[in-house]
């Protein structure tokens, strides 16, 4: 001991604690092969505790207890219950295993022993197909446990079928899939079944595969043989293998995709793509996948959804140990997920427990009062359903015991001076009064040197508090402690610090000396919980709790399944979602289809959905619809999330119930009856084959003609006969049809029969040329009568060309003159006028031959001279003479147009000359061309004129005047032309 420094050891002891037994390993599910030389079955069981568990009555068989001592077959090593000389007809069953020690009982989860022959079940005889066919190979295997692959061997062993494109062998039915035989492929098959736990082997006998000749290979789609079943169920987790392989030839390609979504990257697939592997797989993985299988020839597709269900219970919530004093209250809850949904019941020490007058039991919920000694023991809650049971055991404690130490040895090293703290947390039930000693003397709260240090309380109000989503609470936390004492304050949310800072603005803490309340703010869901105060002095910790229980609106309901589907009504099951501490009101169940603008809300019987069910029928659906369907839970907050969506179903076929609409008609050629109509949407036909059935007869007639038209997309209906006349009433109505039946039809209505093509020709056809590249057509319209035109056609063409080669104008309307353009010169033409309305065209008329002018003269005016006086400007320029080919010389034409303007003045003129009295101001350009039969000849060089300043700049505004040069230059002729 160092000068200045004092010391004391506290030795404190105490006996090994005891436990309760505790499930080290339980039994599993097993399959004894019959067939085995060794005839033991052992099922396995092992458990802890303090004192170690008996097993002399341990096991129940159906419920019933073993006794190993008076039934030789039966033995026991350790917990392992040992089965000699197994008989399928008394050890068949469940076998439970029972562990008691001092403290208490538990029962293991039940397991199931069944018995199988170890032989493939095999139907004689070989196997013949064509060259190019696809076959399959059975393989029916017993029963077995999930450790079992298949293989095939080929000829002899160990010559294994290799996997490929076009073989697959399927690990689910055991088959071997050829998708298109080849001559390769004869030979002997071996079907080989290995338990890969025990590396047992079983063969079948050979199926011999032989080619048969008598046929020519042909090609045909692919055919999906590897059928899964059209839901598959997993749980959270596991691994999910979908299998997909077809026949054909050409041997089809293998595609995966998920409908509405992506299929998840985490995904594998597997033996040329016939095998998609989801490992893991959680909630955002359920959904619709689909499997197509192509070749040259065709395809086709598969779909199935795997949904995410437990079907046997799962724990969501387990129940622990717990340690009271006498008088107080036990409350523990257990909670299982599973499909249907789980029911609870409870035992003590492997008996079932009973509600009493201390005791409730209600939803997996046990509450016990004023706890005795007599309840201490082995509790164990067990939630089941029609899939299995699961346990979940704790051991329940009543403190009623003398004061009892820890055996640490404390040694305290304290400073002279100093302030000590000499902790005494001795475990006694009820809690003991505490005195200390120093040596032999009672140590008193009077002695100047000590200061009792008060024991610390801590207060969390309100215990137990119920909100609703959006509103706020606050939690006070009161300590109760020395003063000499330093206080901190922490709290935490589900036994985690809780961070106000990363609460998103809901946590607010509100602090004094001695008290730190929590306020939460707009309340939501996530933050229901355990909230714990825990206050800390340099001499003591305590851990005040509380619950926070949140009501909102209900969390989206389990898997929905389709359980039955008819043509127009849905059976669907779904599973309780959490109702967020309000019981749920009401479902809600919606569907939609490709037809639906999203979801839509379908009615239901009964009507409306109790939140007490679980299964409703979804009516009023359309027959031979694809849909999808999910489940809305309501409580007195409001409305949840729905659930995940239904794998995809359709309804089953039936007769068609919606007949066509706007059933009309008309047009058509000569002699025939034309029906039309509005499709009826895929929505709306029920199933498939489906086709109209067009219905009419002549006016004043008695029997109905009635004609099948097969495409669903048609609209039209065309009849021919030559007997009846243009314009012919006729009754007409349209119904439908599909593989179910016959549906209804339209009302009737009344439609003309065709009146056909133009039947004449138009008469009094001219023709005249205009100019050099212009003909100018007129004709007389046809007589009146069925047939009418619509509009002519105008056919043309060159004497030394074929018609075919010619070309052809159409009117706008029903005009009955044309002006071709266009045209090349001095060329005789070929033109023929015909009418034509919507059915076809008519006969052309007699063919009229008309010559275009000759070309206008290719030289333009030249040794233009000019004079300008003031505004006065004086024209010359030498005459224009034509050529041979070109058209004669009849005057010419001058063009004024003013800089900066689009538009032109003209003036023509018999003679090479002219005058213009040009505007003030402005710039102005003018061109002379010759003017002939055939058109107008080259123009002349510009010329620019500049007048001088003037008011006005606006050639519309102000007049132009030419003066015209008339023969033999006498001035005394001249004429004055004025210009607007």
């Amino acid at each position: 001991v160092l000068e200045g420094q004092s010391f004391c050891v506290c030795v404190l002891s105490t006996e090994s604690e005891e436990y309760g037994p505790v499930f080290i390993q339980e039994p599993d599910d097993a399959i004894f092969s019959l067939d085995s030389d060794d005839k033991k079955v052992m099922m396995s069981c092992e458990a802890r505790g303090n004192p170690a568990p008996t097993y002399r009555y341990s096991w129940l068989i159906n419920g019933t207890d073993v006794d190993v001592e008076v039934d030789f077959r039966y033995s026991l090593i350790d917990g392992n219950l040992i089965i000699n000389n197994a008989s399928e007809a008394i050890d068949f069953g469940k076998y439970q295993c029972r562990a008691e020690n001092s403290v208490g009982t538990v029962l293991s989860r039940e397991a199931l022993l069944q018995f199988a022959c170890e032989y493939l079940s095999f139907t004689p005889g070989g196997v013949s197909v064509r060259e190019g066919q696809g076959v399959v190979l059975m393989c029916t295997p017993p029963p077995h446990s999930p450790e079992i692959i298949y293989s095939w061997v080929f000829n002899e062993f160990p010559s294994f079928v290799a996997e490929d494109s076009r073989r697959f062998i399927s690990q689910e039915t055991g088959n071997l899939y050829i998708s298109k035989v080849q001559p390769s492929d004869v030979g002997s098959y071996i079907c080989l079944v290995k338990n890969t736990v025990t590396n047992a082997r079983v063969l079948s006998p050979p199926t011999p595969l032989t080619l048969k000749t008598d046929g020519e290979r042909t090609k045909y789609e692919p055919k999906i043989e590897v059928h899964f079943p059209p839901t598959v169920l997993a749980a959270k987790g596991v691994t999910v293998r979908l299998e997909c392989f077809a026949l054909g030839n050409p041997v089809p390609t293998i595609t995966w995709r998920k409908i509405n979504g992506n299929i998840p990257k985490k995904a594998r697939l597997r033996k040329s793509q016939a095998v998609l592997e989801i490992p893991n797989i959680q909630l955002e993985d359920s959904g619709s996948y689909e499997c197509k299988a192509e070749n040259s020839r065709g395809g086709t597709c598969a779909r199935l959804s795997p949904c995410l269900l437990a079907a046997m219970p799962q724990w969501t919530s387990m129940i622990n140990d717990s340690q009271l004093d006498s008088g107080e209250q036990l409350q523990w809850e257990c909670r299982a997920t599973g499909k249907p949904r789980p029911t609870y019941r409870w035992l003590r020490n492997g008996e079932p427990l009973t509600p009493q007058n201390r005791v409730e039991m209600l939803n997996g919920e046990l509450i016990i009062h004023r706890v005795q000694q007599a309840d201490s023991g082995m509790y164990q809650c067990v939630a089941e359903n029609k899939y299995g049971a699961i346990y979940s055991s704790a051991e329940l404690k009543i403190l009623a015991s003398a004061p009892m130490f820890n055996t640490n040895t404390v040694t305290i090293i304290a400073t002279m001076g100093k302030d000590v703290s000499l902790e005494c947390r001795p475990r006694a039930s009820p809690k003991p009064r505490i005195t200390w000693n120093k040596g032999d003397r009672r140590v008193q709260a009077t002695d100047m040197w000590l200061d009792w240090l008060r024991a610390m309380k801590v207060e969390l109000s309100p215990k137990r508090v119920e909100v609703t989503v959006g509103e706020s609470v606050v939690l006070s936390c009161k300590a109760t402690h020395d003063p000499s004492l330093d206080v901190n304050f922490l709290w935490l949310l589900n036994n985690q610090p809780l961070n106000a800072q990363q609460g998103g603005g809901h946590f607010e803490y509100i602090r004094t000396s001695s008290t730190a309340d929590l306020m939460i703010r707009s309340i939501l869901l996530k933050h229901a919980g355990k909230y714990g105060c825990r206050v800390q002095t340099t001499a003591d910790t305590v851990l005040a709790e509380a619950e926070l229980l949140v009501r909102g609106p209900p969390g989206p309901p389990g898997v929905v399944i389709v359980e039955e589907i008819t043509d127009t009504t849905a059976t669907l099951s779904w599973s309780h979602g959490v109702d967020n501490h309000s019981p749920i009101t009401t479902y809600n169940l919606q569907a939609r289809s490709p037809f639906s603008l999203g979801w839509q809300t379908v009615k239901t019987d009964p009507e409306p959905v109790t939140g007490d069910m679980e299964s409703a029928m979804a009516i009023e659906l359309n027959p031979w619809v694809e849909y999808e369907f999910r489940v809305v839970a309501t409580n007195s907050i409001g409305t949840g999330d729905p659930s995940a969506p239904s794998r995809a179903v359709r309804t089953k076929e039936a007769v068609p119930s919606v007949a066509p609409t706007n059933v009309s008609g008309g047009n058509g050629r000569r002699h025939e009856l034309v029906v039309s109509w509005e499709p009826v949407s895929e929505e709306f036909q029920n199933g498939e084959g489906f086709g109209y059935i067009v219905a009419f007869r002549a006016n004043g007639t008695r029997g109905w003609k009635e004609k099948m038209v097969t495409s669903a997309d048609s609209t039209t209906y065309k009849y021919r006969d030559e007997t009846f006349p243009p314009l012919t009433p006729f009754e007409v109505k349209v119904g439908v049809y599909n593989n179910k039946g016959d549906g209804p039809f339209s009302k009737v209505v009344t439609v003309f029969s065709a009146e056909g093509e133009p039947r004449e020709a138009p008469t009094e056809v001219k023709a005249s040329a205009m100019s050099s590249s212009e003909i100018k057509v007129i004709w007389m319209a046809p007589n009146p009568g069925p047939g009418r035109p619509q509009g002519y056609e105008v056919s043309y063409w060159k004497d030394m060309e074929q018609e075919e080669s010619g070309k052809k104008k159409r009117t706008v309307g029903n005009e009955t003159a044309m002006l071709l353009s266009g045209l090349d010169g001095n060329t005789v033409y070929l033109i023929t006028v015909k009418g034509f309305n919507s059915i076809g065209q008519g006969p052309p008329s007699a063919a009229i031959r008309v010559n275009t002018k000759k070309n206008p003269p290719s030289l333009p005016p030249g040794n233009v001279m000019w004079i300008q006086e003031g505004n006065n400007v004086s024209l010359s320029w030498d005459p224009v003479k034509a050529m041979e080919n070109e058209s004669d010389v009849i005057g010419y034409k001058v063009s004024l147009r003013q800089e900066g303007r689009g538009h032109s003045q003209v003036m023509r003129t018999p003679n090479s000359a002219a005058v213009l009295v040009l505007p003030e101001g402005g710039t102005y350009i003018i061109v002379v061309r010759a003017v002939s039969e055939g058109g107008e000849g080259a123009a002349s060089s510009e010329i620019r004129v500049l007048t001088s300043s003037g008011n006005s700049s606006n050639i519309k505004e102000k007049k132009i005047q030419f003066l015209l040069f008339l023969p033999q230059n006498d001035p005394s002729l001249w004429v004055r032309i004025f210009w607007f």
